[in-house]
């Protein structure tokens, strides 16, 4: 009876076990939790602080783009252009850094060398005394000479010129250094719009890291015997020449508001056929060349008749006359532009054509990916140029594009010529000519 009873008691505790357990399930199936999200080990939420993958030490591209001169050459008044200018010659220095302390005040005389290195040249010359000769490379050429008499001075230079190499001189340590490379400074003419043309100049002859200092005016450069002989061709030839060259740009992406493309044969009865001086074909485009009556403003009027016409990029480049020079559309446009890759060169030289004075130039468009057109140009001072007829499509490197074939890159360029001349006529710098002025210049 004991034992029935205990059964039934176990039995109930059971069965009350197992409801409270299936509750429990129940309950427990109710509950929600958040999603976890795990990355290489890490837990991620919205409270996580975000992880990137290491970096290389590289510059960024915005610090790599950054330069003093840029605001100078994408920025146009075209509200105060100068057709014709007129700057002071100045006298353009370059001076030698890091030549070290003078030498002592010795005299040589008698010394000849023949087919010996730079080093044992001076070494057997400075037999007796306290300097030594220290090379920072090897390999220099062998050179032979012959020194009658002069300042120790006068015959370290001579040998280090005959072995294109340069020397430093320290009196602390009694040691003349020989090294092929070199460092330098030019003293720059105070106008801004030289100093340009002569940077440009140089990169065009691949010399590299200029450091310019806008507010001194001047520059300085390093590098070889073949650098320095570079840089001195381009003072010497840009102080003998007369003019500079410049040209305002202004380009454009046009979008025709039909399914068709502007229609640029109506530019005749718009401006008449007068102000459209001449019309070169280029392997893609054309190139017109047009009367001042023909400007920005009045293009825009024009193509904003057909199309959406948005400024993409803006700016200035100058030339010394007869060199040539370049316009990058990415350094002075926005960087998600499809035309960033363009390049518009030219070279250009002011002087007799055919009996007449006139600027003749070769403008090339090119991206990295070859030559894309160019023009041959000559035009009288005051004319501008117009290219149209670039398919924005040139500059699509997609199978596919949401841009209309109908949409075009146009050009507008207007040379700008500066005369040099004697600083002691007395011209204000940068007087611009005009009326009686410029016409009598343009006859000369």
């Amino acid at each position: 009876m004991a034992q029935n009873k205990l059964k039934t008691n176990v039995l109930i505790y059971i069965g009350v076990a197992s409801l409270l357990f299936a509750g429990c399930v129940k309950k427990q199936q109710n509950v929600s939790f958040d999603t976890v999200n795990v990355i290489d080990n890490l837990v991620v939420d919205e409270r996580s602080v975000p992880i990137f993958p290491k970096k290389a030490a590289l510059t960024t591209d915005t610090a790599q783009r950054f330069a003093l001169d840029l605001p100078k050459r994408c920025t146009v008044d075209w509200n105060n252009q100068s057709v014709v200018s007129v700057v002071p010659e100045e006298k353009i220095e370059i001076v030698r850094l890091d030549t070290g302390d003078s030498l002592p005040d010795l005299q040589v005389s008698d010394y000849d060398f023949k087919k010996i290195y730079v080093k044992d040249a001076l070494e057997k010359l400075l037999e007796g005394t306290k300097i030594s000769v220290v090379e920072e490379q090897s390999n220099f050429e062998k050179i032979s000479g012959s020194i009658q008499s002069g300042t120790l001075a006068d015959a370290v230079e001579l040998m280090a010129k005959l072995g294109r190499v340069y020397y430093s001189y320290d009196a602390e340590f009694d040691e003349i250094r020989l090294t092929s490379y070199g460092k330098w400074l030019i003293k720059m003419p105070k106008d801004e719009t030289m100093i340009m043309a002569l940077l440009d100049a140089m990169r065009g002859a691949d010399i590299r890291n200029l450091i310019v200092n806008w507010q001194e005016k001047t520059v300085v450069f390093e590098g070889d015997y073949q650098t320095e002989r570079e840089v001195s061709k381009i003072i010497s030839d840009v102080a003998s020449k007369k003019y500079v060259l410049a040209w305002d740009i202004d380009v454009y992406r046009v979008y025709p508001r039909k399914d068709d493309a502007i229609v640029w044969m109506n530019m005749l009865p718009a401006f008449g056929d007068k102000n459209i001086r001449m019309s070169i074909p280029g392997v893609v485009g054309r190139a017109l060349v047009v009367s001042p009556e023909i400007n920005t403003k009045t293009l825009q009027e024009f193509m904003s008749q057909q199309a959406n016409v948005v400024l993409i990029s803006q700016g200035t480049f100058a030339i010394p006359n007869g060199w040539q020079s370049r316009f990058d559309i990415g350094q002075c446009g926005k960087e998600d532009r499809l035309e960033t890759d363009l390049v518009i060169g030219a070279v250009g030289k002011y002087g007799n054509y055919a009996g007449t004075k006139k600027i003749e130039a070769k403008i090339v468009l090119s991206t990295s990916r070859g030559e894309l057109s160019s023009f041959k140009i000559p035009s009288n001072v005051g004319d501008n140029y117009v290219i149209v007829g670039i398919p924005t499509h040139s500059f699509v490197t997609t199978p596919e594009t949401l841009i209309s074939p109908f949409a075009e890159l146009v050009v507008f360029m207007s040379p700008r010529l500066i005369s040099i001349i004697d600083a002691d006529t007395g011209v204000n710098q940068m007087t611009p000519l005009s009326g009686d002025e410029l016409r009598e210049f343009l006859n000369e």
